[in-house]
């Protein structure tokens, strides 16, 4: 069975380094509680949001200005029945030159509409990286997201 990756992307008027320096601070712009930092290939940092989403990610893949890939490696979502359905997949960033602007690609490899969290972590996704982080690289200021 093929499976359709959730991806999304923005494009911002700042520079390469300057996107590539926000994706690599999760904890400014991931809301929820991040432990560890991913600042070198095989670093580690786990994320939790309140009592529904806790994973482990490894920083597994970094070009600088370019691109930044975290394998997770462990995941508890209390609000499907696998609750590692995000065990495995990949949180991809591709940062590339468009004229005289910036697009970020995401891609969280794995998160397909054949799993159960597909519908709310796509959601989820779509306003952290549209709203949190694009907030982050276009004024330096984090919009304040709910995605309860």
């Amino acid at each position: 069975m093929k499976t359709s990756d959730f991806t999304t992307s923005i494009l911002a008027d700042q520079t390469q380094r300057e996107v590539f320096d926000a994706v690599s601070n999760p904890q400014i712009w991931w809301p929820g509680d991040i432990a560890g930092s991913p600042e070198k290939i095989n670093d580690e940092f786990t994320y939790r949001y309140k009592d529904i989403h806790y994973s482990k990610q490894k920083l597994v893949e970094m070009v600088p200005d370019q691109k930044v890939v975290w394998l997770v490696t462990e995941s508890q979502l209390n609000f499907t029945a696998d609750a590692s359905e995000w065990t495995g997949t990949k949180i991809i960033f591709e940062i590339s030159k468009e004229g005289s602007k910036t697009r970020l690609n995401f891609t969280h490899q794995g998160l397909s509409p054949e799993i159960e969290c597909f519908d709310a972590c796509s959601g989820a996704w779509s306003q952290i990286i549209q709203q949190s982080l694009f907030s982050l690289i276009t004024t330096g200021k984090v919009e304040q997201l709910n995605l309860t």
